[in-house]
């Protein structure tokens, strides 16, 4: 083997010279069809990683009364990173005002650098590619696309519109929001017509943009309009929701059981999921990350709670934002209390204890209590309760915020501190909105992720309805949701004329169905009370700067032409 080694080195140090490119033409690369669908699939895979990546879920959920990252002993203190983004004091330091804006416009780039090498293609039929495929590779791909700018305009309002990157080597000044929004809402309209609808791609259409999924994403522009660009866009979102529902763009239903669109069976043509990334255990599984639903939990929640051990330990990064004080007195104010607002409607599905059924089955989204698992020792089946890091005492998770320890339930502490920098890991229900099956379940870690599913839709029209004075309509929209939630002739139903609906209780319902979806944030800003509402451990913000965050000192390096946003 010593000589073969020398031999090697030898030969390969009398010839070091070799010929670099600097690019490779298209007429070269796209030689086959397989090309083209390599081509066409790599901005998906980026995407799907941008759903958590660079901190984007960790700064869109912490900023909001919903989520928090708490300084549990020490765990998750991060130089007070946690507490700016809950505080709404982030700089232009922080890593997220950079990592989002890259991976937002990473995926702009690959996006359209895959749509400029379809349309490079002037015989698809040498390739093996049909003309019907390359529209709707270029649909597709164009409508990914404003994917990406609308996630970088919620999140920024003042970004940059890239439309070529085989011929520009110079970055272009920001555009002001009016011009954004128009160019997002003509290229999602523009690429309707070339794309299929789910029926005609069959379970296999998971992760494909359909003209549903396009449709869409112009129902959510025209939702947030108002706050993107002053203007109301409510009756649009309207019609296009109720396209969506009619069939206009494909036939969809909604899932009869709470759980159905985060399980397994979601990706399916079956299920309400209108656009979703595919999941699996060997391969992609981005919302099981770190940066999402698996540091959602305590440590050994997971492998001995769960019985999932692929992974290594979980870890509680993110925990509900807390609806009473040490001495378990509800908090006063009206936003935030996340646990709480469940509770308003005590039979409700998703309230129990998670727990796995077998058989790729579970019930409960949160995790609180006492968390009891079975383990031999010495031959005998020994019953024990999770534990956490800071102490050898059972862990009693909790909808409060502070140095429990190993204080029992009911127990009075003398420590009354609850805030972002003084939490035990007893501190914060935790929740499982993605099941997660014991690792000889053949399901587990399949579920899609859903981006968009037709539960947003028939939210988005009761809105709509709902500001239009038509509180009976919201109803009707609102309970065919949430009819899947409660018992049968439950009383948590809304009354047919919608007059429990008012503006308070369509938040908290957004908040419900849509727990730890990503979307709080904007929900927040939708209703005006992002900057000027109260939660734990925040106070209002001085003005509503804070609305859109700050673009990061590194992007603000690369491109001299770049104006911060106002405030920053």
């Amino acid at each position: 083997m010593a000589a073969f080694i020398l031999v090697l080195i030898a030969g390969g140090c009398t010839k070091l010279d070799e010929h670099v490119y600097d690019k490779v033409e298209v007429s070269q690369f796209l030689t086959r069809r397989d090309d083209v669908v390599r081509d066409f699939l790599r901005p998906f895979e980026h995407a799907y990683w941008s759903i958590q990546g660079n901190d984007i879920y960790a700064a869109s959920e912490n900023s909001t009364d919903e989520i928090g990252t708490f300084n549990r002993q020490g765990d998750w203190q991060d130089g007070n990173y946690y507490q700016r983004m809950h505080q709404h004091s982030w700089t232009i330091q922080d890593n997220f005002t950079s990592g989002a804006w890259t991976a937002f416009y990473q995926g702009i780039v690959l996006a359209t650098n895959s749509l400029q090498d379809m349309e490079s293609i002037t015989d698809p039929g040498k390739l093996n590619v049909s003309v019907t495929e390359l529209a709707d590779f270029k649909a597709e791909l164009r409508t990914l696309r404003a994917w990406f700018y609308l996630r970088a305009f919620d999140f920024y309002r003042n970004i940059e519109i890239i439309t070529d990157v085989k011929h520009t080597t110079t970055g272009n000044k920001q555009s002001p929001p009016q011009e954004t929004f128009n160019y997002i809402e003509s290229e999602l309209k523009a690429a309707l017509p070339d794309l299929p609808k789910r029926e005609t791609l069959g379970d296999k259409g998971i992760g494909r943009w359909t003209q549903a999924g396009a449709a869409a994403l112009l129902a959510r522009l025209y939702l947030n309009a108002k706050a993107y660009i002053g203007k109301d866009g409510y009756a649009d979102c309207a019609v296009v929701c109720q396209d969506i529902i009619d069939g206009k763009y494909g036939n969809y239903k909604l899932d009869n059981r709470w759980d159905a669109p985060f399980d397994y069976t979601n990706n399916t043509i079956n299920s309400e999921t209108i656009y979703g990334f595919p999941c699996s255990l060997s391969r992609t599984h981005w919302q099981y990350d770190g940066g999402m639903f698996f540091w959602a939990m305590t440590y050994d929640a997971a492998p001995l709670y769960c019985g999932f051990t692929d992974f290594n330990q979980a870890n509680p990064r993110y925990a509900l934002q807390p609806g009473r004080d040490v001495d378990s007195i509800e908090y006063p104010f009206k936003l935030g209390k996340p646990f709480i607002k469940f509770q308003h409607y005590p039979d409700d599905y998703r309230l129990k204890l998670y727990k796995n059924l077998g058989g790729s089955k579970r019930e409960g989204m949160f995790l609180f209590g006492y968390l009891p698992y079975q383990h031999v020792v010495n031959g005998n089946t020994v019953t024990d309760t999770v534990r956490g890091n800071k102490g050898n005492y059972p862990l009693f998770i909790r909808d409060q915020v502070g140095w429990f320890l190993d204080a029992k339930p009911g127990q009075r502490i003398t420590d009354k501190e609850s805030d972002m920098n003084h939490a035990d890991h007893n501190s914060g229900v935790f929740f499982l909105k993605y099941p997660l099956y014991p690792t000889p379940d053949p399901n587990r870690i399949t579920s899609a992720y859903a981006e968009v599913r037709l539960s947003e839709i028939y939210y988005s029209l009761a809105e709509c309805k709902y500001r239009a004075g038509d509180k009976a309509g919201a109803a009707v929209l609102l309970n065919a949701v949430r009819q899947r939630n409660y018992p049968v002739g439950s009383p948590s139903l809304y009354a047919a004329d919608g007059s429990q609906l008012n503006d308070q209780e369509m938040l908290d319902e957004w908040g419900r169905e849509f727990f730890g979806e990503n979307r709080r944030r904007t929900d927040l800003i939708r209703w005006g009370l992002f900057n000027t509402g109260t939660w734990w451990d925040k106070q209002p913000d001085a003005d509503d700067h804070t609305a859109i965050f700050p673009i990061g000192r590194d992007i603000m390096g690369a491109n001299p032409q770049f104006e911060q946003n106002p405030g920053y």
